[in-house]
């Protein structure tokens, strides 16, 4: 019945075959048009939970804009690190800095742009973190204490990445620098994550710092019957040819002091290899034990004399010495008559 109907509608207007796609066309596009029309108004719906000028489009946008930015940042740094990186003259520890500079400024800008999004008012924060500076200061005090030394070592660089360094007990090389904690990798590849505060407010000891020459001291005591030219010469000598040792400036002997049981010397040697002063030191003690061996060097240990004496002869009293004497006395020490003392 249908297509009866169709075929005279063809016969009465043969055009209709021609128009039939574009009224087609026609009405998809009313239904696509309303189809959008529908989309945008779900989407420019305001949000109770937020004034009226957020939407779900806003709250979409910004959401992608945070993430955008966070994707971005990190790798437009790693494409500067590795652009300056070709650039020999630049300093690595000053490389790193400036990445890292870059990527938090990346990362503000995203967010001032998402927080746009969100129509919030940027004085309005302004004084919200004003009335919560006071908890801050005593909640917070040493998180923001890491994140503002974080900043001073970006800027101050009195360490940077790759240096050498030793912080209390422990010794490793920076490989990272970061907001709020610094990563030290020592030799035997264990991570120690040190808050930047500490490494601020205390002594440290950068032995990359400055001139990349380092200054070894090795002590070594000897036996006070030692020769003390043949010490110095055997010292020199185990400091010769030993791998990363310099020969300018040359090793040099210090005779410190005279010991409760010992001579105490200093073997002073030069490096431009401090991360390898552990090896360094352990190569050159393996060369003075075999050569004071060689040379009949004695290494003190302390000792301790103990002396014992004989048994001493008894002391003889008056008494001993005149039996007789004793006697009388013992007599006038007992005036009766050895009859009267029976009777008493």
């Amino acid at each position: 019945m249908a297509r009866r109907k169709v075929l005279e509608l063809v016969e009465l207007n043969p055009s209709f075959l021609v128009s039939l796609p574009f009224s087609a066309a026609a009405l998809l596009w009313q239904d696509g048009a309303g189809i959008l029309r529908r989309i945008w108004s779900y989407i420019s719906y305001p949000l109770p939970f937020f004034n009226d000028r957020v939407s779900v489009g806003r709250v979409v946008i910004g959401i992608a804009v945070l993430l955008l930015t966070l994707s971005l940042s990190g790798r437009f740094s790693s494409l500067l690190d590795r652009r300056l990186a070709k650039r020999g003259h630049i300093d690595p520890g000053l490389r790193y800095t400036i990445a890292r500079l870059v990527r938090y400024l990346f990362v503000i800008v995203g967010v001032l742009i998402a927080l746009k999004q969100f129509s919030i008012d940027l004085t309005s924060i302004a004084v919200l973190f004003t009335a919560l500076s006071v908890g801050i200061g005593f909640g917070l005090q040493y998180i923001a204490a890491d994140i503002v030394s974080g900043f001073i070592l970006l800027f101050e660089r009195p360490i940077r990445v790759g240096d050498r360094i030793t912080i209390g007990e422990d010794e490793g090389d920076v490989q990272s620098i970061n907001l709020r904690t610094t990563l030290v990798m020592t030799n035997d590849r264990i991570a120690i994550i040190v808050p930047n505060s500490k490494l601020v407010s205390q002594r440290l000891i950068n032995w990359s710092y400055g001139d990349p020459r380092a200054r070894i001291s090795i002590p070594i005591s000897v036996s006070t019957k030692s020769d003390i030219d043949l010490v110095t010469q055997t010292l020199l000598l185990a400091a010769e040819d030993v791998e990363n040792v310099l020969t300018d400036p040359p090793p040099k002997v210090q005779f410190l002091s005279f010991g409760g049981y010992s001579l105490d010397f200093r073997l002073l040697v030069w490096t431009r290899q401090p991360n390898r002063h552990p090896q360094i030191k352990s190569d050159i003690n393996y060369r003075i034990e075999k050569l004071f061996r060689e040379r009949g060097i004695e290494i003190p240990y302390p000792t301790q004399e103990v002396h014992f004496r004989g048994p001493q002869p008894p002391i003889e009293t008056d008494a001993q010495n005149s039996p007789a004497q004793a006697k009388g006395s013992d007599e006038n020490a007992h005036p009766f008559s050895p009859r009267e003392r029976d009777r008493l």
